[in-house]
């Protein structure tokens, strides 16, 4: 396992999902972990944490709303002290085909997705370009890079922060700070394991591995682009797919 310790980590959308995997495996790497998520809901991932022996702390975030985020990055100062890692990730769907999307569910994903991502960077530049170090990652997915019927509005958003992050990697390597992103493909969560089976052939007969991703998959990457191991790695999509898209 890789050290991160003396290392704090923000994460975003840390409740469940791939974003809880994260938060359990920075954690377990020694990181001390400032969970967000919305209203009370990552204590149960802090709890985990705690009981492993690690450090953490959740706090209520709305991604979308940058008093809040600068809130929870004062508070991730407060408690540990400093900021090394960031990890975008929360996200949400509001999946419709385009003739029939509303601007409301294009503005939705795209503030969450993609403008927060921004939004949470720019609240930990200023200590991260203080301290010449840090590590900012962010989850997009394998929509964002080949697209799919139905979602263009989340596979703008998740192209969007490939963009974003190789401009911000750029800006800011001279600092000792890295942007990457990890771009996961089809993984097991509560979504996939309710389809058939006739829908879950379909998705498999895509993936070349043969298999479906986890969110320890995932979050594996993330752990590792948080890691001094990754330190010469800035301005990258790591895809965590199976080989869906090469």
């Amino acid at each position: 396992m890789r050290s991160l310790h003396d290392r704090v980590a923000i994460v975003t959308g840390a409740s469940r999902g791939i974003g809880r995997a994260v938060a359990r495996h920075l954690g377990a790497a020694g990181a001390a972990v400032v969970a967000g998520a919305r209203e009370q809901h990552a204590e149960s991932v802090v709890a985990e944490i705690r009981e492993a022996g690690g450090r953490a702390v959740a706090v209520s975030v709305d991604v979308t709303d940058v008093a809040r985020i600068e809130a929870m990055v004062r508070t991730a100062r407060a408690e540990f002290g400093r900021i090394d890692v960031l990890v975008n990730n929360a996200g949400i769907v509001r999946d419709q085909l385009a003739m029939r999307m509303t601007p409301a569910d294009w503005d939705a994903v795209v503030a969450t997705n993609l403008t927060a991502a921004f939004a949470c960077a720019h609240a930990v530049l200023r200590p991260m370009l203080k301290q010449r170090s840090g590590r900012i990652i962010s989850v997009g997915s394998v929509v964002g890079q080949m697209g799919n019927a139905g979602q263009v509005n989340y596979a703008a958003s998740k192209a969007g922060l490939v963009g974003f992050s190789k401009a911000l990697a750029r800006e800011v390597a001279s600092r000792g700070i890295t942007v990457n992103v990890v771009s996961p493909g089809m993984i097991e969560t509560d979504m996939t394991a309710g389809l058939d089976d006739a829908a879950q052939a379909a998705m498999l007969a895509q993936i070349p591995l043969g298999r479906l991703g986890s969110t320890d998959d995932v979050a594996a990457a993330v752990e590792f682009l948080a890691s001094d191991e990754a330190a010469y790695i800035t301005g990258h999509v790591l895809a965590v797919n199976g080989g869906m898209y090469m």
